[in-house]
């Protein structure tokens, strides 16, 4: 089994959501985050030629465990649906699980997930 992290912009949460849904895949988390990546923020310009950084910005992060061979399914939808081409789109990272519990049953493995 693999854990799939996927940061993403918070405007992307329902096209990702949606098309994780259409793909089969129905359970996950999101958790709100803030962070920087390598633009490190944004630059805004106020009235009277004022600029100002942010240098954390909003981000959702998706989480979820899957069997590994769905892995590459559910990366490339999260990409597919989560991409807009422009800097900040995020990232994905993936990890190994080393077991499953469901709580209501016990059951343990892929068949918990």
């Amino acid at each position: 089994m693999k854990k799939i992290e996927a940061i993403i912009r918070p405007e992307k949460l329902n096209d990702v959501k949606n098309a994780l849904e259409a793909a089969g895949f129905l359970g996950l988390n999101i958790v709100h985050v803030t962070g920087r990546g390598v633009q490190k923020g944004i630059v805004h310009s106020g009235r009277g030629g004022e600029t100002y950084t942010v240098d954390m910005l909003p981000k959702l992060k998706i989480e979820a465990v899957v069997k590994d061979a769905d892995t590459e399914r559910v990366v490339e939808t999260i990409m597919g649906a989560a991409r807009t081409g422009n800097i900040g789109d995020g990232k994905i990272f993936i990890m190994p699980v080393e077991e499953a519990v469901r709580v209501r049953t016990g059951e343990r493995g892929e068949v918990a997930v």
